[in-house]
């Protein structure tokens, strides 16, 4: 009969500086906010864009998020 011998290793997990992961952060959280904005608020007297295309767009997930539009 074979036998077969196992080794363990230790895992470590690579430690991962502030200074790499600030960038990204604060990258995602400037396209959370201009998501949000398109989604909340994006209409009316505080529109961009002209129209509604962007409120038609977004329509179902203003609804979604709780957001009311009319």
């Amino acid at each position: 009969m074979a036998y077969s011998t196992s080794t363990q290793t230790d895992i470590s997990i690579p430690a991962i500086p502030l200074r790499d992961v600030l960038p990204w952060a604060i990258f995602g959280g400037l396209l959370l906010m201009l998501a949000i904005y398109f989604v909340g608020a994006e209409q009316g007297a505080t529109a961009v864009f002209k129209g509604m295309y962007v409120h038609e767009f977004v329509h179902d997930g203003r609804h979604l998020l709780g957001f009311p539009c009319h």
